[in-house]
C-alpha cells in the first residue's frame, strides 16, 4: 500500500483514539448530575476508540515524514472524521433524539466554533449533553490540529506541515518559538489560562460553576453555544455581558500578540499592530451606528439601553461569536444585514474567530486605493504597507485570490440552498453565517436551523469546515495539480 496513504491512515487512527477520550468528561458530568446522559458517551468512546484502533493497528509501524501536501490531506480528513465521530454520542443519546444529519450538523458546528444549532429547549437538556456541546467548541477553538502538533511529535509524526495547513490568515509561516511543538504548546497554555480567568470572572459575576465553565469554553473559543435558549440574555446582567464582551474581544485578537505580551511582559506589541488598530476602529464605528439606529428607531427607550444591547451584539457578531442578549434578526431596518456583513470581516488573523479576517480587509482596501491611484498616475510605485512593513505582491495576490474564491463559494452555496426551497434571505444569510463561523442567521434560520431540509444542513456543515479551514485548505484537494507527483 502507498506509504503516504498508510501514514495518513495512522494519523487518523491515532486522532480517533485520542478523540474518544474527549467523551469521558461529559460522561463524568452526566454521572455527577445523575441525569442518565453518561451512557451514550461511554458507548461512543468505546465505538470511536475501536474504530481508531482498527485504522491504526495495521499501519502502526509506518514511519514517514509528512510533506506539505500530506498536511492538507490530514487536516481535511481529520476535521471531517472528527466531526463525524463527534456526532456519535448525540446519535446514541435518548435526550435529545437526533437524526444523523442533525447530530453531524451540531457536532460540526461545535468543532468549527460556528455556534449554529438545530436544538431547541436547551435549558431542559441533560447536563452531560450541554457540557459536551461547550467542550466541542473549546477544543475546536484553537484548532484540533494545533493540539495534535503538540502531541504527535511524541509519536514521531511531523507537525509543521499540519500547522501550515490549518493556521488561519495570509501569514502562516511565522513561528513564535523555534520548534512547532513548542509553539502549539505555548498557544494552548495561553488559551487554557485565558479560559480559567474567564470562567472565574463569570462565576464571581453570579453564574453557577457549570454555566461559568460552559460559557467560558464558548466565549474564549468564539463559539457561541450556550447552556440556555436565551444565550447570555438569560442572565440579564450588565456585569456578565461586560465580562463576555471583554473576553470575546481578547479572543478576537491575534494570539501571537498575547503570547509576545506575556513572554516579553510588554504591551508594545499591541500598540504597534495595524490589524488590531483596524479591528478596534471597525468595532467602534459599528457600535456607534448600531446604537444610534436602535435608539432612533425606538427599539429601546433610552440611549444607555440602546448602547448596551448594540455594543454587545456588535462585539458578538464582529468577533463571529454569535452570543445574543436579544433577537438581532428581528431588529428594524438594515441592522440585521449590517451585522451579518460585519461577520464577513471577522476577527484578527491568528485568533479563534472566523470571517475573512481584518488583515485581509485592510489589504483589500489598500489595494483598491492603489488601483485608483494608478489610474491617475500609471507609472507611480505605490507599495502597500502594514505599519512600517511593505506587504509583498505575493501576499496581495493571495488575498485577492482568497476574496475571489470566497465570493464564488458564497454564490454557489447560496444557489444550492435556494434550490432546496429556502427563501433568499434564509439561504444567503445561512451560508454567510456558516462560512464565517458565526452561527445566528436571518429568516428561517434566525432562531435555529432545525427546520431546514437535511440536504441544506449537510451543505451548511461543509460551509462551516470551509470557513474554518479558510477555503484553500479544503479546495486545494480538488485541484488535479495537487495529486500529481
Amino acid at each position: 500500500m502507498n506509504t503516504r496513504i498508510t501514514s495518513i491512515q495512522r494519523i487518523v487512527g491515532i486522532l480517533l483514539i485520542l478523540s474518544s477520550l474527549t467523551f469521558l468528561p461529559p460522561a463524568a458530568v452526566g454521572l455527577l448530575y445523575d441525569d442518565g446522559s453518561w451512557f451514550p458517551f461511554l458507548e461512543g468512546a468505546a465505538a470511536v476508540a475501536l474504530l481508531g484502533f482498527v485504522c491504526w493497528f495495521p499501519v502502526r509501524h509506518v514511519r514517514r515524514e509528512l510533506r506539505i501536501r500530506d498536511g492538507f490531506v490530514v487536516v481535511v480528513a481529520c476535521w471531517f472524521v472528527l466531526g463525524l465521530s463527534g456526532a456519535v454520542p448525540l446519535v446514541l443519546s435518548d435526550v435529545p433524539v437526533m437524526s444523523l444529519t442533525d447530530a453531524v450538523f451540531e457536532a460540526m458546528s461545535g468543532l468549527t466554533t460556528t455556534g449554529a444549532t438545530v436544538l431547541t429547549g436547551i435549558d431542559d437538556l441533560p447536563k452531560g449533553i450541554l457540557f459536551y456541546r461547550q467542550q466541542l467548541q473549546w477544543l475546536g477553538g484553537m484548532g484540533i490540529i494545533v493540539l495534535a502538533v503538540a502531541v504527535l511529535p511524541m509519536l514521531r509524526i511531523g507537525g509543521m506541515q499540519l500547522y501550515r495547513a490549518e493556521t488561519p490568515g495570509p501569514m502562516k509561516d511565522n513561528k513564535l518559538t523555534p520548534r512547532i511543538a513548542e509553539t502549539a504548546k505555548a498557544l494552548w497554555y495561553l488559551y487554557f489560562w485565558i479560559t480559567i480567568i474567564c470562567a472565574s470572572a463569570y462565576w464571581m459575576a453570579g453564574m453557577d460553576v457549570f454555566d461559568a465553565v460552559g460559557h467560558a469554553f464558548s466565549t474564549v473559543a468564539i463559539g457561541g453555544f450556550s447552556t440556555h435558549d436565551l444565550s447570555i440574555g438569560y442572565f440579564n446582567s450588565p456585569v456578565i455581558e461586560a465580562i463576555c464582551m471583554l473576553f470575546m474581544f481578547i479572543s478576537g485578537i491575534n494570539y501571537a500578540l498575547h503570547f509576545l505580551a506575556w513572554r516579553q511582559a510588554s504591551m508594545s506589541g499591541y500598540k504597534g499592530d495595524p490589524e488590531l488598530k483596524a479591528f478596534i476602529s471597525i468595532l467602534i464605528a459599528a457600535v456607534v451606528v448600531c446604537s444610534w439606529m436602535l435608539w432612533t428607531s425606538g427599539t429601546y427607550d433610552s440611549v444607555p439601553e440602546a448602547v448596551r444591547y448594540g455594543m454587545f451584539q456588535v462585539i458578538s457578531i464582529g468577533t463571529t461569536t454569535g452570543f445574543g442578549t436579544d433577537s438581532y434578526y428581528l431588529w428594524p431596518g438594515t441592522l440585521p444585514l449590517l451585522l451579518l456583513l460585519l461577520s464577513c470581516v471577522g476577527a484578527c488573523a491568528g485568533s479563534t474567530g472566523g470571517g475573512m479576517k481584518v488583515i485581509r480587509i485592510i489589504l483589500l482596501y489598500k489595494q483598491g486605493v492603489r488601483e485608483i491611484t494608478r489610474l491617475v498616475h500609471p507609472n507611480a510605485m505605490t507599495p502597500i504597507k502594514l505599519g512600517n512593513r511593505s506587504a509583498s505582491e505575493k501576499v496581495i495576490q493571495s488575498v485577492w485570490g482568497f476574496f475571489s474564491v470566497y465570493v464564488l463559494c458564497f454564490i454557489v452555496l447560496s444557489m444550492i440552498l435556494a434550490a432546496f426551497g429556502l427563501d433568499l434571505v434564509t439561504a444567503v444569510s445561512a451560508v454567510l453565517s456558516c462560512m464565517n463561523n458565526l452561527g445566528p442567521a436571518l429568516g428561517q434560520a434566525g432562531p435555529h436551523y432545525a427546520d431546514l431540509a437535511d440536504p441544506a444542513k449537510w451543505f451548511l456543515s461543509l460551509a462551516m469546515v470551509m470557513g474554518r479551514l479558510e477555503l484553500f485548505t479544503l479546495l486545494v484537494l480538488f485541484s488535479p495539480a495537487f495529486w500529481r507527483d
